[in-house]
């Protein structure tokens, strides 16, 4: 039996976890969940899976999730950073699973690692952010930081059993997204609607209008470099509609090795919390009949420029992926709030990123102080936009 927290139950990772866990309860027990503001949400999931401990994001949410909860359950609930820390370092956990969205799943999956817990990442951000430094913690604590993103996961998977000296290079593969074929003057005046309409995958909004932008594609670059220490030179992307290829990995004799299957985030996850065996899942089969055909294009940087901001932030290192990340979240919630166009969010990427005066990112505070620092710049151009 293995015990796991949850940071981010109420997401789609978090929702999709869970289905693992009650399909599996003679191997998988939740000790902790964390969720946002989803109260209602986070209430059923205490009633069906019985965990001592849950966060939410602030004191009055802790208030209404308890008053929500039937007489005999026995939860203690907490709130805010301290509470989402609490649930990262829960004693009983062995394994907690980082989904929260964004920038704030930073600081509970280094607390995690600090805990000596292993992680099953899936929110990217925390490498993108402050790689070097969760690497070195991550060496430092001995513990396994085992990937969930689907890309992740599949490169994760070719890599196993191959000497890392032996690797030519990464080939991360890119749906493309709902505008993948739509010419670059359409761009201006697509919608939230039309934006989050991914045609493969089911996301939460952030990371379904990343997937429009091809920004997801970028983080997941950062996020690669860091994870299979490798130079983002040896990192490709290959638009890959069909997502049916998660990802490749090219070896120096020629071989290319691929992992394939259905678009079903339960693969990935219950292939990390149940490393190195594999789960029954009862899921369809990949029906190559039916697939047929698997095709794969460059992607165009000109029309999807966020994928190119990525690979600059990348390789100038330092502070700049952190600015990157805030821009960019700052930016895609405006997008959604109907305040600026979708073009404007690599306009305000770039932006905060041309003024931003790199830094090291060695200490934590230099990371979350450009991190501030580009959240303010970027909501304040905003209004300039219109």
């Amino acid at each position: 039996m293995k015990r796991i927290a949850i940071l981010g139950s109420t997401g789609s990772i978090g929702r999709s976890a869970l289905q693992v866990v009650e399909q599996f309860p003679d191997r998988l027990q939740v000790v902790a969940l964390a969720a946002g503001r989803n109260i209602d949400l986070l209430a059923e999931q205490i009633h069906r899976f019985r965990p001592r401990l849950a966060a939410v994001f602030d004191l009055q949410l802790a208030k209404d999730l308890t008053s929500r909860l039937q007489p005999g359950i026995e939860v203690e609930v907490v709130a805010g950073s301290q509470g989402y820390q609490q649930v990262a370092s829960c004693a009983e956990a062995e394994m907690i699973l980082s989904s929260m969205v964004g920038a704030a799943g930073l600081i509970p999956t280094l607390s995690a690692i600090r805990a000596g817990k292993d992680v099953a990442l899936a929110n990217k951000e925390t490498l993108v952010m402050a790689g070097a430094l969760v690497m070195g913690e991550v060496r430092r604590s001995q513990v396994e930081l085992l990937p969930v993103d689907s890309e992740h996961n599949a490169i994760f998977q070719a890599m196993e059993g191959h000497r890392r000296e032996d690797l030519k290079r990464i080939l991360l593969t890119a749906s493309g997204g709902p505008f993948l074929n739509m010419p670059k003057e359409q761009l201006e005046s697509v919608t939230p609607t039309q934006a989050l309409a991914h045609p493969n995958w089911a996301m939460g909004p952030k990371i379904s209008i990343d997937s429009a932008t091809l920004m997801n594609k970028g983080l997941e670059v950062i996020e690669a470099k860091w994870l299979f220490d490798v130079p983002v030179e040896k990192i490709d992307v290959h638009v890959h509609p069909q997502s049916i290829v998660h990802s490749m990995v090219e070896y120096i004799d020629g071989s290319v090795i691929a992992q394939m299957g259905i678009p079903d985030m339960r693969i990935p996850i219950a292939y990390a919390l149940a490393y190195p065996e594999r789960l029954e899942l009862g899921l369809p089969r990949l029906d190559f009949f039916t697939v047929q055909t698997l095709t794969f294009q460059e992607p165009d940087l000109n029309r999807f420029p966020c994928l190119k901001l990525a690979f600059a932030a990348c390789k100038a290192g330092g502070t700049m992926p952190a600015v990157l990340n805030a821009a960019n979240e700052v930016a895609v919630q405006a997008f959604l709030d109907n305040r600026i166009p979708f073009s404007g969010i690599p306009r305000l990427v770039n932006q905060a990123m041309e003024e931003h005066a790199l830094d090291p990112a060695a200490e934590l505070e230099a990371i979350l102080e450009a991190d501030a620092w580009a959240r303010r710049r970027t909501e304040e151009e905003i209004p300039n936009l219109r």
